[in-house]
């Protein structure tokens, strides 16, 4: 039997996360059939080989829709294609889940396309200052996507454990830098920190020098400071 086949992928066409549930949840909300959404991306988006099983296939997470199958998805679902994925980690998956095209964010942060391109294949963004406050706001970037766009999580994590574990005083100027928060809320935030990670420790410890288990509070807690980090920047008045 003859069959479209799907194109297979470049190496430049990885894409963002999927959410497998929310596009079942979508469709299923306008009472349609899988073979409805394939027969419509056939037809109104020109990709043949989008088959019934292959949208049942997206909506078990077995494969993930690639640019254009995500950007005809979203449209016969009636929703962006951010809200068919999960949250975006690198440039190229920021990028698709605005639905914007290479030369539309080189174009916005004044770029050519082929240094812009390069940026993105190699996910490594070295704009200006400039630039990266005009990515961030081309592409919606939240503080915390823009660390991880700009490749400075890691060295947030290392700071912040620094922090907790330390003196946090003598990281309010390191950490500004890599994530340009009020100054007030940064050294609030801190400071909680700080006190939440030393209260863990010290309720571990006993006459008798703890157990096996002493300090494993503490270090699930440096294990998730980044994320913790951000929960109180979100929860500070």
């Amino acid at each position: 039997m003859w069959r479209v086949r799907r194109p297979s992928p470049g190496p430049s066409q990885s894409g963002p996360p999927f959410n497998a549930l929310a596009a079942r949840r979508l469709r299923a909300a306008l009472n349609m059939r899988p073979e409805h959404v394939a027969h419509g991306i056939q037809v109104s988006y020109g990709l043949p080989y989008v088959t019934p099983d292959l949208v049942a296939a997206w909506e078990r997470g077995t494969v993930s829709p690639r640019g254009p199958e995500l950007t005809a998805l979203a449209g016969m679902l009636w929703c962006s294609p951010g809200e068919l994925i999960g949250r975006p980690q690198s440039l190229r998956e920021h990028r698709v889940a605005r639905g914007l095209a290479p030369e539309d964010v080189a174009r916005a942060v004044g770029l050519g396309l082929a240094a812009y391109q390069r940026m993105e294949e190699a996910d490594d963004w070295h704009g200006t200052d400039r630039q990266s406050a005009l990515l961030a706001d081309a592409l919606g970037l939240t503080m915390p996507d823009f660390v991880v766009v700009m490749g400075r999580e890691e060295k947030l994590a290392d700071l912040l454990t620094s922090a907790v574990t330390t003196r946090w005083q003598g990281c309010v100027r390191p950490i500004a830098k890599l994530a340009p928060l009020d100054r007030r809320v940064l050294e609030n935030v801190l400071q909680v920190l700080h006190q939440d990670y030393q209260g863990r420790m010290s309720s571990t410890l006993g006459w008798g020098g703890g157990t096996a288990d002493s300090g494993a509070g503490g270090r699930d807690f440096l294990d998730r400071i980044v994320e913790h980090f951000w929960s109180a920047v979100e929860k500070h008045p």
